[in-house]
């Protein structure tokens, strides 16, 4: 990674939901540079491999936050900081996420209980449950550490309820991450002139093919999608409320149809918002 005097987010894996096919993106990570603090936001399948191809070492790890407990937002979390250990992780890590992250974190660490001792044993390893320490999120600001301030208000992501969007504020830049959700129009206010916005984004034309290929023969999947999740174009409207100077997409839904392209989520955006547009592939970096 050679942006490291700049200010800046990687989009490790930006596919919505946690099924994986030949060909396909993966599920949702990011890393966020900014004010001097590294922070992991969101642990998908892949994660690890995401970090690593963009040049970040595993054992430089020291937060990582979790918006919400749906599986393609946490699985490779245990995965990650075992991987992150065994690659020389000697430091402590602090992980935020909602109520029960930590219950995840203590059966993670139990399921992998007798290779942890083995190599603390054989190899000398620190203990790794002692460099963990797992918090809970809470609405408004959670965490400050140097000169980044990090808040979250709950997003609309039925049929879950601590679910969060993230702002990350320094004296002269703003960040926002929606995390999944529906539209909210208090999203528009708490992304107030951020520099960047990274926002979840479904193509609703690409729904139906989408539900006919992966759903389970009723009208569940199209239901959640729809009550759940934000469409192209309300996330561009949204971008324009609240004045931001660029808005990426991520977490698509679809991220892997052939039949819809770059021209088809542009076209749902174009119209509806006049900033710099950026559409989540895996493993882009913006600067801002």
């Amino acid at each position: 990674m050679t942006q490291s005097n700049q200010q800046y987010v990687v989009l490790l894996g930006t596919k919505g939901g946690p099924a994986i096919r030949p060909g396909s993106t993966m599920p949702t990570s990011s890393y966020l540079s900014m004010g001097g603090e590294n922070i992991v936001v969101d642990c998908g399948l892949g994660v690890s491999c995401g970090l690593t191809d963009a040049g970040i070492r595993l054992e430089t790890l020291n937060r990582i936050i979790i918006t919400h407990l749906h599986s393609d937002h946490y699985l490779e979390l245990g995965p990650l900081l075992h991987t992150a250990w065994t690659a020389g992780l000697k430091s402590q890590v602090e992980i935020w996420g909602p109520s029960g992250l930590d219950h995840y974190w203590a059966a993670f660490l139990e399921s992998m209980r007798a290779d942890i001792e083995l190599r603390i044993e054989d190899e000398g390893r620190p203990d790794l449950s002692k460099l963990v320490t797992v918090k809970t999120i809470t609405e408004g600001e959670f965490l400050v550490t140097g000169n980044l301030r990090v808040s979250a208000i709950r997003n609309v992501h039925p049929p879950l309820d601590e679910t969060y969007a993230l702002s990350f504020r320094t004296d002269d830049r703003h960040v926002v991450f929606s995390g999944d959700t529906a539209h909210f129009p208090e999203l528009a206010e708490f992304s107030r002139e951020a520099d960047l916005l990274v926002h979840e984004a479904m193509l609703e034309p690409a729904l139906k093919a989408l539900v006919d290929r992966v759903g389970n023969g009723d009208d569940r999947l199209m239901k959640h999608l729809l009550r759940s999740h934000t469409a192209a174009g309300n996330a561009a409207e949204l971008a324009q409320k609240a004045g931001v100077k660029a808005l990426a997409f991520h977490h698509l839904i679809p991220s892997d149809d052939p039949e819809f392209s770059e021209k088809d989520w542009i076209s749902a955006v174009e119209t509806r918002y006049s900033g710099k547009f950026h559409l989540g592939k895996d493993g882009l970096v913006i600067a801002f």
